[in-house]
């Protein structure tokens, strides 16, 4: 595997044991995936740097490995865990950002031969089957969280478009930018409170308070009311120039009661 054997040889000294052999192999892995890394343990160092080796430290603790990494086209870090239980070396990679975790438990006997840890062209076995293993459950998920982010991205770009071209859609009850805005009534001015009071006939326009039918626009019949309205007012009943509100119809002679209304003689006599 193109550059596995580089590396190989500049850790060698401190591959002590089948476990850092396959710690180192699972390195390179994410290398050849587009992470660098940054450095060992938990915690950032004022020492960090991206690089494609592996840290003076790597290998300190047989039991428990920690390394940190960087993707080299953002800024998405991933903590790798390394620990061995018996015959197994159980890995944990976590995303700093997202917390999403991802595992990958290698059985260390059925990809290092524990006798070849000095020579490179036999310590390994199984090498393709190694590999495959940490692209599709160690490393598919972090790879497919920064894809999906992207895709969401130019999929958020053209709906944003197409919405405000939308006739259907509800516009934003915030005007735009330049648009003429709509000439309400301030409800702040001084005098805007009880201004139908001021003015009941709402003769400036603002609407009054008192519903007069000769004074709002509707067609007046010419009638005078202080002359007296036939069979309604006698002449003189309503002082020139009083108000008046009309009370029937204006100019239409009242009805008399109607025979049929009054009840017939001996209504009471349930024999009739």
């Amino acid at each position: 595997m193109a550059g596995l054997e580089v590396l190989y040889t500049c850790v060698r000294g401190a591959i002590t044991c089948p476990q850092d052999a396959v710690v180192c192999f699972v390195h390179w892995e994410m290398i050849k995936s587009g992470y660098r890394c940054i450095g060992s343990g938990d915690e950032p160092h004022s020492s960090d740097k991206k690089s494609e080796v592996l840290p003076s430290d790597w290998s300190s603790n047989k039991e428990l490995y920690s390394l940190r990494y960087r993707a080299t086209d953002s800024d998405t870090q991933l903590l790798l865990k390394a620990i061995a239980v018996d015959s197994t070396l159980i890995f944990n990679l976590m995303n700093a950002g997202t917390q999403q975790v991802s595992d990958l438990t290698v059985n260390i006997s059925d990809h290092v031969n524990a006798d070849q840890l000095r020579t490179y062209d036999s310590v390994y076995k199984e090498a393709s089957s190694l590999s495959e293993k940490v692209r599709s459950q160690l490393l598919p998920s972090q790879d497919r969280a920064a894809g999906q982010r992207t895709d969401r991205r130019r999929e958020e770009e053209p709906r944003r478009r197409s919405d405000e071209n939308d006739p259907l859609r509800i516009p934003n009850r915030h005007p735009r930018q330049g648009s003429q805005p709509q000439h309400w009534p301030d409800p702040m001015a001084p005098f805007a409170a009880g201004g139908a009071d001021l003015d009941p006939f709402g003769s400036h326009g603002g609407g009054g308070m008192i519903v007069d039918p000769l004074r709002q626009g509707y067609p007046r019949s010419g009638l005078d009311p202080s002359s007296g309205i036939p069979d309604i007012l006698p002449p003189g009943a309503v002082p020139p120039g009083a108000r008046f509100d009309p009370f029937g119809p204006v100019g239409a002679r009242r009805p008399g009661p109607d025979p049929d209304h009054m009840p017939p003689p001996g209504y009471d006599d349930m024999f009739m």
